[in-house]
C-alpha cells in the first residue's frame, strides 16, 4: 500500500484530505480499524482514501469531524475534493455557477445537471467511460447543493421535450427522474419549463446554452462542444443569448403545462407496462 506520507499535501485537494486523515487519525492515537469501527465503516476504506484510491463522501467527512472533534474541517474539505473531481475543462464554470444570482438554461437533449437523479447522472456520465465514475458522479450531486442554501440562485430550465422521451437508464430511471422533475413545480427558486415538439423550428436549434447573471460580475453564457466548454462576457453574445432564451420562453409550456406534460410522458412511457395475458394452449 502506497504511504500516506510520501503524498504531497500541496499536490491536490484529495491528497491534501487524505494526508489530513492520517494526521489526524495519528494524532488520536488510532488505527484505521479503530477509526472504522467509530464512524461504522471498514478500515480499509479509511486505508483508501487516506491514499487518495477512494473519494471521500460528505457522510463520511461529517462522521469523521464527529469522531475527531475536527470542527468541520474534513465538511469544508469535502467540497474542495469534489469539485476537483470535475473535468478540468468544467471547473471554471462549476465555481461560477455557485456564485451565481441567476441561471437560466436550455437543455436540448439531457436534464440539466443541477436537476439529475443521482442514477440518471450515473448512467449519463458513464458513457464517457471514466476512469473513476463514482467520484464524478459524487462531484455532480455536491453542485446540487447550491439549490439548498439559504438564499440560493433563482433558476429557470427549459427541457426540449425530446428530453423526457429519451430513456437514458431505462424505463426505472427515467421514471425517478421525472418525478424528481415535479418536485421542482411548486419550488420557490426553480422553475422548469418544457418546450414541445409543436413548437417546431425554434431560436436554439443549434443546441444548449447556460445564462449565468451576478449580482455584481458581467453575464456570462457557457455551451459546450464535443470535448469542452466555453464561457464568454462577450456583451453582443450575452444579448443574442437573452433574445433566444426570450423567445424559448414564449414558446414553452406554462411552467403548469410542463408538469402535467411531464407527469403524461412519466405514466404513459414509464410506468408499470401490462403483464401480457396468460395463453392456454389447446
Amino acid at each position: 500500500m502506497v504511504n500516506i506520507q510520501s503524498l504531497d499535501p500541496t499536490a491536490s485537494p484529495l491528497d491534501y484530505y487524505g494526508w489530513e486523515l492520517r494526521r489526524q487519525r495519528e494524532a488520536h492515537g488510532l488505527r484505521q480499524g479503530q477509526l472504522g469501527e467509530i464512524i461504522f465503516c471498514t478500515g480499509s476504506l479509511v486505508g483508501q482514501i487516506e491514499t487518495t484510491k477512494k473519494i471521500p463522501t460528505r457522510d463520511f467527512s461529517e462522521r469523521v469531524d464527529a469522531a475527531l472533534g475536527t470542527d468541520g474541517v474534513f465538511s469544508r474539505l469535502i467540497g474542495l475534493v469534489l469539485r476537483s473531481q470535475l473535468p478540468t475543462w468544467f471547473q471554471p464554470y462549476a465555481e461560477m455557477e455557485a456564485k451565481a444570482a441567476y441561471i437560466s438554461t436550455y437543455q436540448a437533449q439531457l436534464v440539466y445537471g443541477l436537476l439529475q437523479t443521482e442514477e440518471y447522472a450515473r448512467a449519463v456520465l458513464a458513457t464517457g467511460m471514466p476512469d473513476d465514475l463514482d467520484g464524478l458522479v459524487a462531484a455532480r450531486m455536491e453542485r446540487q447543493r447550491i439549490l439548498e442554501r439559504e438564499q440560493p440562485p433563482l433558476a429557470w430550465a427549459i427541457l426540449d421535450e425530446a428530453v423526457l422521451h429519451r430513456p437514458i437508464g431505462g424505463r426505472e430511471v427515467m421514471r425517478r427522474q421525472l418525478a424528481r422533475l415535479l418536485e421542482f413545480t411548486e419550488h420557490r427558486w426553480m422553475r422548469v419549463q418544457v418546450l414541445p415538439f409543436r413548437s417546431g423550428e425554434h431560436t436554439s436549434l443549434d443546441g444548449a446554452f447556460n445564462l449565468l447573471r451576478f449580482a455584481s460580475d458581467p453575464d456570462i453564457i457557457y455551451t459546450e462542444d464535443l470535448i469542452s466548454g466555453h464561457m464568454t462576457a462577450n456583451p453582443d453574445t450575452i444579448r443574442e443569448a437573452a433574445r433566444r432564451y426570450a423567445h424559448l420562453q414564449a414558446a414553452a409550456l406554462s411552467v403548469e403545462d410542463s408538469a402535467a406534460l411531464i407527469t403524461r410522458v412519466m405514466e404513459e412511457r414509464y410506468g408499470e407496462q401490462p403483464r401480457p395475458a396468460d395463453r392456454t394452449v389447446a
